[in-house]
């Protein structure tokens, strides 16, 4: 398991390296924003090249990128006086509290989904569910955002229809403006969540009811019904675990796709976070900002996918005893050895 964990965040390390080398060579390539230059002269941060200092050789550049990455220090925003640290830690949080609830959120309403159209295939409560579903993956999710904040915001006032609130508890903030502790941050971003899970449920409880489907039908869970397993166990102790492998790799892929999401979202919610930091971004041309964003967004994928590699590991104890491309090959190997074993001739029959 050590050599296993070792491998993987070798690899991690080798990603992260080429996303840098990549991001270094995408913004550090682009021409100077003559905007950029009108802002100078007003007190504001200079470019990339002169923040980073980076002058001379490919090599000396990128290393000198690196370091500035590694300290932390990515330069300042060309249209306000904030770092872009500074910046990031305004709002990274906002996004990380909208994508990790909505992921909660979305396996609550997608597996009891997925699980029951699995457990009654063809049945009306199955095409009920999987035309709800497909409603779902239909929807845009700024469009969804709008319709639940007028529905469940605007005429019914059951949840705010925009704002944040921070999950630390202020004393300042809890006596003037009842905006701030566990309770109100919740309760103001119910309904980013729901819009958040919704989608993302729509997606998942069909690969969930396709991958129980799929296990069910096994020899493994045949044996274990002739032999008098009740469906509850074969359920707990043989399919669930099984069913899980692929919806463990479709959300390291999707983290990605979650904060591009996100993006809507918080525009639809007006939520302070990274989506609409990155929108100010582009229509301003601030680089560093932008630039800020990627990586971070990257270094979230790259975690995520490192974790999912993990979990995978101990859903499946064959990854990380021989690798996940070399497993099928054992297999193969395993298969081809007892085909080639000599048949034995079967014993004559005792008489009776």
């Amino acid at each position: 398991m050590l050599i296993f964990l070792l491998k993987r965040f070798f690899w991690a390390l080798v990603l992260l390296w080429a996303i840098t080398l990549i991001t270094f060579v995408v913004f550090f390539m682009l021409p100077d924003d003559s905007r950029n230059a009108q802002r100078n002269e007003q007190g504001f941060s200079a470019g990339l090249q002169t923040q980073y200092n980076a002058h001379g050789s490919f090599p000396h550049q990128y290393a000198v990128f690196i370091t500035h990455i590694v300290r932390g220090d990515l330069g300042h925003s060309t249209r306000s006086s904030k770092t872009v640290v500074q910046t990031m830690q305004e709002t990274l949080p906002v996004t990380a509290s909208l994508v990790i609830g909505g992921l909660v959120l979305c396996f609550i309403m997608a597996v009891p989904i997925g699980l029951l159209s699995a457990l009654r295939p063809r049945s009306l409560l199955d095409r009920g569910l999987m035309l709800w579903v497909l409603v779902l993956v239909s929807c845009q999710p700024f469009w969804l955002g709008l319709m639940l904040s007028y529905f469940l915001g605007v005429r019914a006032h059951a949840f705010p229809v925009s704002g944040y609130c921070t999950f630390a508890h202020h004393a300042e903030y809890s006596t003037s403006y009842f905006c701030s502790g566990p309770k109100y941050w919740a309760y103001h971003l119910f309904l980013p969540w729901l819009t958040f899970a919704a989608i993302f449920a729509a997606f998942y409880a069909r690969m969930i009811r396709a991958s129980f489907l799929e296990q069910f039908n096994e020899d493994y869970v045949r044996t274990a019904r002739a032999k008098g397993a009740s469906s509850r166990r074969i359920l707990r102790a043989h399919v669930l675990r099984n069913a899980s492998l692929p919806l463990v790799t479709m959300l390291g892929m999707d983290v990605g796709i979650a904060f591009a999401g996100a993006l809507f979202i918080e525009a639809a919610f007006a939520l302070p976070g990274m989506g609409q930091l990155l929108v100010h971004a582009l229509a301003n041309g601030d680089v560093p900002v932008i630039l800020g964003i990627v990586l971070t967004v990257s270094l979230a994928v790259v975690i995520a996918n490192l974790v999912v590699d993990i979990l995978y590991s101990v859903l499946d104890p064959r990854v990380r005893l021989y690798g996940a491309a070399d497993s099928l090959q054992v297999s193969r190997k395993a298969e081809r050895h007892l085909r080639a074993q000599p048949q034995q001739a079967p014993e004559p029959a005792s008489p009776t």
